[in-house]
């Protein structure tokens, strides 16, 4: 393991500026437990071929436009997109791992939007390495983050508007345990 500088950042007012920030050599872990980092997780294991997330809803409606068989997922404030917000588009799913289906996102992409999750994700668009984490990826995570060659590892949680999110934060704390247990061993 190669990490010398470590970082956990606890709210969209502490990622907003990473974009500024050289991220080369750096490893990010985004959290957004209760939604979209474990829809996306769910998606993926469900068959999606790939995931865009996109920090606006033009953004997403762009992806679209470009590629007429991408999905598009997401939310504002917790709830479905729907024409009334994007302009006239109903988006095909929410921000919920129950609406990622294998017989709905299977073989196919997604453009995503979430109120958080996504900007967080894009905050992070420099970095060498951009992971998403939930409760039940940590491990797998922790063992990820080992065996990189990152010289720096960031901890974002993207928080619930512009504050903290609890969830977020005890997901973060959580890898960073798993990760000082994998120091523990290799000294």
């Amino acid at each position: 393991m190669n990490l010398t500088e470590f970082d956990v950042l606890l709210s969209p007012l502490d990622f907003e500026v990473l974009p500024m920030h050289d991220l080369e050599k750096t490893c990010c872990v985004v959290f957004d437990i209760l939604r979209a980092t474990s829809t996306m997780t769910i998606a993926l294991a469900n068959g999606t071929t790939g995931i865009l997330p996109c920090r606006t809803i033009d953004e997403a409606l762009a992806a679209r436009t470009a590629n007429p068989e991408i999905l598009l997922a997401g939310e504002r404030d917790g709830l479905r997109i729907n024409s009334s917000v994007s302009g006239g588009v109903d988006f095909d799913l929410g921000n919920s791992p129950r609406e990622m289906k294998a017989e709905v996102v299977s073989g196919r992409r997604l453009a995503m939007t979430t109120t958080n999750g996504t900007r967080a994700l894009k905050a992070c668009s420099g970095a060498s390495l951009v992971w998403i984490g939930r409760f039940l990826n940590l491990s797998m995570l922790s063992q990820a983050i080992c065996n990189a060659k990152q010289k720096r590892l960031l901890l974002v949680c993207a928080g619930t508007n512009n504050d903290p999110a609890h969830e977020d934060i005890l997901g973060a704390g959580a890898l960073c345990e798993l990760l000082w247990n994998h120091f523990d061993e290799a000294a």
